[in-house]
């Protein structure tokens, strides 16, 4: 399964490339946002500097709700970098963009998905990416894990090459989970990522053998 960082927080994208599991980067204007980001130029800028970071694929978001204005946008976005896939909203025009993007050799992320049917259909139009959103599901009391099942049969019974990425991770049993499922990919908080390296057990082994290498070079210096 692949890792990806859901934010546009550099250091945190840093840290997380540091670590040595990055696979890609997913943003949104609402994370663009939360880090002071606004204006077209600082916003592409932005992108840039993530795509010089990291050695996968950068989901990109348009602002458009028409064919138009999505096609428009995307044609911009691919040219800040190769790296760029270009995130587009599961609506009726998101649907023909995506078609239209795919047959242009351009990767795109459908996202806001929340139903089989929705994944069916950014597969069928040849969505490289489809985001279901696993946190937003559980806070309406649906279990968003039975969407991803559901999906990796549909996709493994028709051959769609369309990747499952599982978004609106909220904490690490969401990526067990996910892995067990068998998503593609995991975005995430640098947060739930990290929360992975956790168990009580490995602290107290750790605490126990520093220890006992303690004593022991104490019990060599007294031999000498």
């Amino acid at each position: 399964m692949k890792f990806f960082i859901d934010t546009a927080n550099i250091d945190q994208i840093k840290e997380a490339h540091d670590l040595g599991i990055l696979d890609g980067v997913t943003t949104n204007p609402s994370l663009m946002a939360k880090e002071g980001i606004s204006g077209k130029e600082s916003v592409f800028a932005h992108y840039k500097k993530i795509c010089e970071i990291v050695d996968g694929d950068v989901s990109a978001e348009v602002i458009s709700t028409d064919f138009d204005g999505m096609i428009r946008e995307a044609n911009e976005l691919v040219k800040i970098h190769p790296r760029i896939v270009v995130k587009i909203p599961m609506i009726k025009d998101g649907v023909k963009a995506i078609k239209y993007l795919t047959g242009k050799g351009i990767k795109t992320n459908c996202t806001l998905v929340f139903s089989p049917g929705q994944a069916i259909l950014a597969a069928k139009a040849g969505a490289t990416y489809i985001s279901p959103f696993l946190g937003r599901l559980d806070d309406i009391s649906f279990d968003g894990m039975e969407l991803i099942a559901q999906l990796r049969l549909i996709f493994d019974n028709y051959g769609f090459t369309t990747q499952i990425l599982a978004a609106s991770i909220r904490h690490p049993i969401h990526i067990i989970k996910c892995a067990e499922i068998g998503a593609d990919v995991a975005t995430c908080p640098l947060s739930s990522i990290l929360a992975l390296l956790n168990h009580p057990l490995t602290d107290i082994g750790l605490e126990k053998f520093l220890a006992d290498h303690k004593a022991s070079q104490k019990t060599e210096k007294v031999k000498v």
